[in-house]
């Protein structure tokens, strides 16, 4: 006989959060980031406003949305942004660095994106475990 564990993660909680991160992660990385921030915050001078806009631009639809759905979870949005400026902050160092540029089609571009991105979608299933966890 197999056995499988009950959740204690309600299944549509998880789904709603993770769907609602996701929704503001698409409007704040993609609909929201101006090519001044996008570029910017990748170079090896002149990074911190770019990448502080950015960043603060996720932490605005975070708060925005968490404060709409549950209030009670409005530390959320900072530690989203505390995640977020860290991962984007490594992933510019590495871009600067190394040299992993579109314009000189580093092999090494899409990876660093795709690695970028991949972290982002963790932070968010893993704040939304929380969330979904804590009704």
């Amino acid at each position: 006989m197999l056995f499988y564990p009950i959740s204690s993660v309600p299944v549509a909680a998880l789904v709603g959060w993770m769907l609602l991160l996701t929704f503001k992660h698409i409007i704040a990385d993609f609909v929201l980031q101006s090519s001044w921030m996008a570029i910017g915050k990748d170079q090896k001078t002149g990074w911190a406003l770019p990448l502080l806009a950015h960043c603060l631009v996720h932490f605005a639809v975070a708060m925005t949305l968490i404060l709409i759905v549950a209030p009670r979870f409005w530390f959320v949005a900072f530690i989203d942004f505390a995640i977020h400026i860290t991962v984007d902050r490594a992933k510019g160092f590495c871009a600067a660095t190394f040299g992993v540029t579109q314009e000189n089609k580093n092999p090494w571009f899409w990876t660093l994106i795709g690695i970028d991105q991949a972290l982002h979608h963790l932070t968010d299933f893993g704040l939304s475990i929380f969330m979904a966890a804590n009704p």
